[in-house]
């Protein structure tokens, strides 16, 4: 499938492609002969369990003792009180109310009073006086009644704002503002040093028009009580012009404040408001002060089978009335398999997961080992990964029938076991190609996620953009949703052709139709994503890079460490531990200090080192070939940092045990191919149990025991 569209990357994307090396550079360590064989006949053929920090399987982690303990701490300590807002846009889901702050009226019985102000909190004849609380009366009904510009109460509102007086305390102040703008949710209050002057708010007067002037006072005293991470929803509203319209002045006034999305029932599409999260200063903070927050975590191991995490994240997101950013993992696990790892959710109870579970399992998921926790997940808290993997239909390279083929086999596995494998990523770690024809130069080229990230390091979003949507080869409805949006660039009919399950074409697709597709909309678009999926780009670039410094080491270099090699300060490294790195001195190197197993490369970024002998000539030339030469690695457009890291040259698999699964005479094995045909193959299969660290591939060490890429 091509577009006419497609050659519009410009000729310097086009020449970059144009070299564009293999995913695995054709290198091996072993010498063995290796065989062929198919993985992922089926997806329980590929099953992936992740190993926490503490070295176990998330599936045999004990989560309800710790959450009993959890209680039995709760009793002791000091409970945090809950905010009433957070109670009224937490209890009940966004869909199905518009979210109404009144007074901290209570809503739960047993909660009554639990973190609501009292009353005498925006009692304005209290706090301001008889006399300037009538005054501030009049102010607000002539300029409800005459408009602002027009009130002329004693000469003191001619401009179209009433002074409240001074205040000398800071405290009496705020409780002036807190109070003014919760009675009076259409003014803003200014201070002039000590003076607190008030005035009409443009911005609720500009909401007023689109949205109802009862919706707007709601929304105002949710934004003015600041708490972040809360939600507020409006009314349904059917029309989806008018729902963009809302999205824009929002985001465009206060995009710094609150994120905006659009969630649909049975009821109708409406729009939910939440403010973020407050940024963390770099300043410790008292440990009492760290106390007060009282924000939901609940994690959960996630069973997926044949779905990409984002996928599913999007599916739950979308379940419990949340963002896709909510969701933290510590790393995403392949798509076409059986996968367990752990997840955490924020702003959703532990009862309320329990509750939506079931609605996941038609999807392919499976929630279990719900539980409390103080804190999300971060990328790379792992130690790594538990492999079970069958190969089937193993036969010799040259498809003759080995007599011997159980004996090849089992020492192509103790080979790779002795000598371990080239530490590539895999290629799942660059996304499945897309195909580009550039008619003009005669070249039909593949766009994988490198590229992608390539173009957002050079800050052309558009051209990213492009890149991402580029169509594959098939003929199916996600690709006739791209080819579309390239041919006519309109962004809203392409969403209505894209899949519910392409969740982050979805995305992108909805900002573009919101901001436009020039640079500043293509910026939207990107932001539109989660984080860490933002940052797969670029870090999948750099990997592409690192696969092939790691290529050019081996065959310039040789086996051994040599002067100007960086090699781990401690032996050993695991996933987690920030390690210094040494560079390798002449003498070390003609000792044989170190091994090739301490040898490690750097992955480019603006933190790292590089090595100080042919080596680090080639990463300047290489990166200086893609225009990046001159690159601080950072695109603050996207709030991106790629700080770079080190990775081992080389990798092992451990705990590993192998089984042929030989068929007896006259007995079938059974597969299942990728459509769901069962067939029955007279071939033995090869059973494969091991252990990887966090960021190793299975595919990658399958390729060195088979000596063939998969």
């Amino acid at each position: 499938m091509t577009c006419a569209l497609c050659v519009y990357f410009g000729y310097h994307f086009l020449f970059r492609m144009a070299g564009h090396s293999p995913v695995l550079p054709s290198s091996f360590l072993s010498d063995n002969e290796g065989f062929i064989g198919t993985i992922k006949n089926c997806t329980q053929d590929f099953v992936v369990t992740e190993i926490n920090m503490n070295g176990q399987l998330v599936t045999k982690t004990n989560h309800e003792l710790s959450l009993c303990q959890l209680h039995e701490d709760n009793e002791i300590c000091h409970k945090p009180k809950r905010s009433r807002i957070e109670e009224n846009t937490t209890s009940t889901p966004p869909s199905e109310k518009a979210t109404a702050i009144r007074g901290g009226t209570a809503q739960d019985k047993d909660d009554d009073n639990v973190g609501t102000p009292s009353s005498e909190c925006f009692n304005l004849g209290l706090i301001l006086g008889p006399s300037v609380s009538e005054q501030l009366d009049l102010f607000t009904t002539a300029l409800k009644v005459e408009g602002s510009g027009r009130v002329h109460e004693d000469g003191k509102t001619a401009t179209g704002h009433l002074s409240l007086g001074s205040f000398s305390d800071k405290t009496q102040r705020a409780c002036v503002h807190r109070a003014v703008r919760y009675n009076y949710p259409f003014l803003m209050t200014v201070t002039n040093q000590e003076e607190i002057v008030v005035k009409e708010n443009p911005d609720f007067k500009k909401l007023s028009s689109l949205v109802s002037e009862e919706e707007c006072e709601d929304f105002f005293r949710f934004l003015d009580a600041k708490v972040s991470g809360t939600t507020f929803t409006f009314k349904p509203d059917a029309s989806k012009e008018h729902r963009t319209s809302v999205h824009h002045f929002l985001m465009g006034r206060l995009g710094k404040l609150v994120e905006t999305k659009s969630f649909t029932n049975e009821n109708g599409s409406a729009i939910t408001v939440r403010l973020r999260e407050r940024r963390r200063s770099n300043k410790k903070r008292p440990a009492a002060d760290a106390d007060c927050e009282d924000v939901t975590y609940t994690g959960f191991v996630l069973r997926k089978e044949n779905l990409e995490t984002l996928e599913a994240i999007s599916y739950m997101a979308a379940a419990l009335c949340v963002l896709p950013s909510d969701f933290s993992y510590a790393g995403t696990k392949d798509k076409r398999a059986v996968t367990f790892q752990n997840m955490v959710v924020k702003k959703v109870s532990p009862q309320q997961l329990k509750e939506k579970a079931s609605e996941f399992e038609p999807r392919g998921m499976r929630l279990s080992h719900i539980h409390a926790v103080s804190e999300p997940l971060h990328l790379g808290r792992l130690q790594g990964n538990h492999f079970d993997l069958v190969v089937r239909d193993l036969k010799c390279h040259d498809n003759s029938c080995h007599s011997d083929l159980g004996t090849l086999v089992n020492k192509a596995v103790e080979n790779t076991k002795l000598r371990g494998f080239v530490n590539y990523f895999g290629p799942q770690r660059f996304g499945r190609a897309q195909r580009v024809q550039a008619d003009q130069v005669g070249l039909a080229q593949r766009v994988q996620a490198d590229q992608v990230g390539l173009a957002l390091l050079t800050e052309d979003m558009e051209a990213a953009i492009k890149l991402f949507f580029t169509p594959d080869d098939e003929d199916d409805l996600p690709n006739k949703a791209k080819c579309h949006f390239l041919n006519t660039g309109n962004a809203k009919e392409a969403l209505a052709l894209m899949p519910g399950y392409k969740a982050r074409e979805r995305l992108m697709l909805r900002a573009l139709h919101r901001y436009g597709t020039g640079p500043e909309g293509s910026a939207h678009a990107w932001l539109s994503l989660p984080h860490a999926m933002r940052a797969f780009y670029p870090h999948a670039y750099c990997s592409r890079v690192w696969n092939q410094a790691a290529a050019h080491r081996l065959q310039a270099l040789g086996p051994k460490p040599t002067q100007g090699d960086l090699v781990w300060a401690a032996p050993g490294p695991r996933a987690g531990e920030d390690l210094q790195v040494h560079l390798v001195t002449a003498a070390e190197a003609e000792e044989g200090v170190f091994s090739l197993e301490q040898v490690v490369l750097p992955m480019p970024g603006n933190t790292v080192r590089y090595p100080e002998n042919l080596m680090g000539a080639w990463y300047q030339d290489r990166l200086a070939c893609d225009g990046l030469g001159s690159c601080r690695f950072r695109v603050p457009s996207l709030k991106l940092n790629v700080p770079g890291c080190y990775r081992p040259l080389l990798a092992r698999a451990h705990n590993l045990t192998h089984t042929i699964l030989t068929p007896h005479p006259g007995q079938d094995t059974h597969g299942i191919s990728s459509d769901g045909q069962t067939g029955k193959t007279h071939t033995p299969s090869l059973s494969l149990s091991f252990d990887l660290d966090a960021s190793c591939y299975a595919t990658v060490f399958l390729r060195e025991v088979m000596r063939c890429d998969l």
